[in-house]
């Protein structure tokens, strides 16, 4: 269904990104009648053009001393790995108070669990999901290739990787003169390098998103184009109006616009510090250099992921709301290290792009109710991990709507803890 609704629905899903099209399998599966609400389309905005990971290794606060360690130098190169325009500042102070508390020694340790117990349902979820759907065949299991430019920033991420032996995550440090067996072609300049066997990414977020929407259609859920302008209580109900003028009345509602959830989240009482990362990227031809797997230059801020459909070159963070227009020097710097890591990269014929990824100051998303609603749910704030933690998500959400016990402990995802 596209572009026409019954006046009613069982339960309406704003958002038909990666999280929104998963909570619609999960819901469809348990035999919910599913409508999904999207001004675009499925996977056409954020969802399409993130860097192909299912980062379920990756349980680390963004806020962690090493990350906080490194703000004030990254600050001060307008095209680095974090930028934040002058104007904006003043806005973001607060979200940046919260972010620094939450890298106080108190706050990371409750994160760090909450994030790997989050992580480790996510895989088996994103397994079982793949399997139900037929979509196993877009799931490549190369690992990652994390590099270091210096002895100092391989010493510097040692602690990060201690935390993982924690959770069983396996690496394995590399010299520099075994980093070609992994990837060939690297610059000299790189002097060490972490595998890590167990990451895994997808041959394409986009067309994977698509092929989840199919199956979720598949068991009866339904799409509807149309911008949303609010979604308030009606008695029992939700009501849903429509920048196009329709106003559609909902059973239970699960919100999972992205980066503009809290928005929505404001009109059921919940005041929630949700700021937007906006990421970029360029992608090349798949010819434009063999590359064998993820590779991670995380102290520059970007990834560079083989796809099916090209070569991504994606990352950095600009603090800069929602509407501000792109700065695309940002994704043209990255392609400029990239070349000076990669020698043979071919940078032409490139497609650049922009996305918002949603990011609440103690990396953690929101999942759960509404303030004082039961028929209302969170599902957004996943920042640079939406696509790792949609099956996880949408499988919660159906546990929530259901009024079954979640499979972890979802007090550290409550929209309540700001």
């Amino acid at each position: 269904m596209s572009g026409s609704s019954s006046g009613e629905v069982e339960v309406a899903i704003i958002g038909a990104g990666i999280v929104g099209i998963c909570a619609a399998a999960h819901l469809a599966e348990a035999g919910l009648k599913v409508t999904v609400f999207d001004r675009t389309g499925i996977c056409e905005e954020t969802s399409s053009g993130n860097a192909a990971a299912l980062a379920f290794s990756d349980v680390l606060p963004l806020a962690h001393k090493g990350m906080l360690a490194q703000v004030p130098k990254w600050l001060l190169d307008p095209l680095g790995p974090l930028a934040i325009p002058p104007a904006y500042f003043p806005k973001l102070m607060p979200w940046l108070y919260r972010f620094w508390r939450a890298g106080a020694a108190g706050n990371y340790e409750g994160g760090l669990v909450a994030q790997a117990s989050l992580m480790s349902l996510a895989e088996t979820a994103w397994a079982g999901l793949m399997q139900r759907s037929g979509t196993k065949s877009m799931l490549r299991e190369d690992g990652s290739l994390e590099l270091y430019e210096s002895e100092q920033e391989f010493r510097d991420s040692l602690p990060g990787w201690a935390a993982r032996d924690r959770f069983g995550i396996g690496y394995r440090h590399l010299e520099r003169d075994e980093i070609s067996a992994y990837q060939p072609g690297l610059s000299p300049h790189l002097v060490r390098g972490t595998f890590v066997p167990g990451w895994k990414t997808v041959s394409d977020p986009k067309l994977l998103g698509k092929a989840i929407w199919k199956y979720a259609e598949s068991r009866g859920a339904k799409f509807v184009q149309g911008d949303v302008a609010l979604a308030l209580p009606s008695n029992e109900k939700i009501a849903i109006q429509l920048k196009q003028g329709r106003t559609i009345l909902a059973d239970k509602l699960v919100v999972a616009a992205g980066a503009w959830s809290h928005l929505l989240a404001r009109q059921f009482g919940d005041r929630i510090p949700l700021e937007t990362e906006r990421g970029y990227n360029t992608t090349l031809p798949t010819t434009a250099f063999d590359v064998k797997r993820q590779l991670i230059f995380s102290h520059q801020g970007f990834v560079v992921t083989p796809l099916e459909t090209g070569i991504r070159v994606g990352g950095a963070v600009e603090l800069g709301g929602l509407n501000r227009a792109p700065n695309f020097a940002r994704a043209k710097a990255m392609m400029k290290k990239a070349q000076k890591f990669m020698p043979g990269l071919d940078p032409s014929g490139g497609r650049e792009w922009m996305g918002y990824r949603p990011s609440l100051p103690d990396s953690l998303p929101v999942i759960g109710r509404a303030s004082g609603r039961d028929n209302v749910f969170y599902a957004f704030g996943h920042g640079h991990l939406g696509l790792t933690q949609s099956a996880a998500t949408g499988a919660l959400i159906r546990d929530l709507v259901l009024r079954q016990a979640p499979e972890i402990d979802l007090s550290p995802f409550s929209a309540q803890r700001f």
